[in-house]
């Protein structure tokens, strides 16, 4: 009986870990990039039980015994690079590091009516670009009040979850709104000048593949690989930042850097898991910020509930060229060109180039 029970668990942590190797945007194939962390812990527990409750006494159980131990292996292959078990890709900045730039996200939930705890965030860390996704007419209001010290200001209140604003301290130069993939889906692209250098910004909040959001991938994974494109033809320092409804580890996520050739300062550090604040059990980093290697590593945070389904996430970055090993990041290579072009030729992302 136990030797069954255990067959079943362990058939089912099999399928969720074959089912990400499937080349398929279909959501329900798609949403096993996100729980891994959460696979690996289950793994490990029936993995325990398994040993702890029948001795490995016959060739079945060593049989079940060896592919649960395969599933929790691959699983932690891909979340260990989010641990301090590995080398930080981005270095530390010196400190005498300049210039400098903080950036927070926070993804406020649009129906969330608490905007008094973003704004004494923001107060209290002074950020030099705050990007604010899922905001509506309501959330610019409470928002523009930061305009006595963030003057420079891009506005795209939605009331459909994907409003957007950035507000800076710092100069936006040709500051624009893109609708690269879908008519209502925005994105936000500007140069930041900090102390007369240029830094091109992308902000993004593309649409996540969900049973209520999108059947497939096919339209986050495209604006994502041209905004990749983008930013590796930039001829400034750049910044990716925002809710990009991907797990750092997933296979589009992991094709974006490819692709742009830019560093996740999380990489040696911690996962920053940004959702669900009100889940423990269910989080995983959603919010993210990627840069290339003009730039070190300041500090990076995950700040307090703000009432949203995300936390914000706070990172300070020294443009310090130089600072990072050559070779840090991921390089891109034929079958990467070959599903770049793939995930573009889905969509119609080509219709609105982006900035570099």
């Amino acid at each position: 009986m136990l030797t069954a029970v255990f067959a079943i668990a362990t058939g089912l942590l099999v399928l969720a870990t074959l089912a990400p190797t499937v080349r398929s945007g279909a959501w329900w194939i798609r949403g096993f990039d996100f729980p891994r962390l959460q696979l690996t812990v289950l793994s490990a527990l029936v993995l325990g039980l398994h040993l702890a409750l029948h001795p490995l006494d016959d060739a079945w159980t060593l049989a079940i015994v060896s592919v649960n131990a395969a599933c929790m292996l691959w699983q932690a292959w891909w979340i260990v690079p989010y641990t301090r078990l590995a080398r930080p890709e981005v270095q530390w900045a010196p400190a005498d590091a300049q210039p400098r730039i903080r950036l927070m996200a926070s993804n406020v939930l649009m129906h969330n009516r608490d905007a008094d705890r973003l704004l004494a965030l923001v107060r209290a860390h002074a950020p030099d670009v705050l990007i604010a996704l899922e905001t509506d007419a309501w959330w610019e209001r409470q928002l523009d009040g930061l305009q006595d010290t963030m003057p420079h200001v891009i506005r795209c209140p939605l009331d459909n979850l994907y409003g957007m604003h950035v507000y800076s301290r710092l100069p936006l130069l040709e500051p624009e709104i893109r609708y690269l993939v879908e008519d209502d889906i925005p994105s936000m692209h500007a140069t930041v000048v900090l102390d007369g250098r240029h830094i091109a910004l992308h902000a993004l909040h593309p649409r996540p593949p969900s049973p209520t959001e999108a059947d497939s991938s096919a339209g986050r994974d495209a604006e994502l690989v041209a905004v990749g494109r983008a930013a590796h033809a930039s001829p400034v320092p750049v910044i990716v930042a925002g809710d990009l409804n991907d797990v750092a580890w997933s296979r589009t996520t992991r094709l974006f850097r490819k692709v742009s050739g830019l560093l996740d300062p999380r990489i040696g550090r911690g996962m920053f898991n940004t959702f669900h604040a009100h889940l423990p059990g269910l989080r995983w980093p959603l919010d993210h910020l990627f840069h290339s290697r003009h730039f070190t590593l300041v500090g990076m945070r995950r700040l307090p509930d703000i009432g949203s389904d995300h936390f914000p996430i706070l990172v300070e970055l020294a443009l310090s060229p130089g600072g990072n090993d050559p070779d840090a990041g991921l390089d891109v290579d034929a079958q990467a060109r070959k599903d770049a072009d793939a995930a573009l030729a889905q969509t119609d992302a080509a219709r609105a180039p982006v900035p570099h």
